[in-house]
């Protein structure tokens, strides 16, 4: 029997409303929203660890993506990117302490799946043998140059890229 996973519900300004719902079959109202979060991990040479999704994903089987995934209840957000990217790839980032680099919301009336995400960017020494996958959430990893990424778009084999590269214009921008 599978373990029934709770997600806790915010308003649009990230506050929690004290809402708890379970995640599974998730159907939210109007102003209601759950919380994810994404990773950038850029290793000294510029380059972005990506993750290619299980095949056995019900959505975008097979894409390459950065690390994350959902809040859960009773966690920040930074808890939860500690957490996605120990467990898809085994990276300890628990000692780098960060502040989301831009923040957005998706908002789906028709079908309830409004939610906020969190884009962190951490900057680390990232080798060969210093990643280890989840198998049940990725089956490969690579560093991957910008430009690299730009054409894995281009081919529509890359999750999330307007938001994420969004993320690093505005980080840009506030140096």
């Amino acid at each position: 029997m599978e373990e029934v996973e709770y997600i806790d519900v915010y308003d649009i300004h990230h506050e929690l409303t004290g809402i708890v719902l379970p995640r599974q079959n998730l159907c939210l109202k109007p102003g209601q929203y759950m919380l994810y979060v994404l990773a950038i991990l850029e290793d000294p040479k510029h380059r972005i660890l990506i993750t290619r999704r299980s095949l056995n994903k019900k959505w975008a089987a097979g894409a390459w993506e950065v690390p994350g995934g959902g809040v859960k209840h009773g966690e920040s957000s930074m808890e939860a990117l500690i957490r996605e990217v120990q467990e898809e790839t085994s990276l300890d980032v628990s000692g780098m302490v960060s502040d989301p680099i831009w923040s957005y919301a998706n908002d789906d009336p028709e079908g309830g799946d409004n939610y906020l995400v969190d884009i962190y960017h951490l900057h680390l020494p990232i080798s060969e043998g210093s990643v280890s996958l989840q198998k049940s959430e990725a089956i490969d990893w690579k560093l991957a140059s910008r430009p690299e990424i730009d054409e894995m778009n281009q081919k529509a084999e890359f999750l999330h890229y307007k938001r994420l590269a969004t993320a690093l214009k505005q980080e840009e921008e506030k140096q």
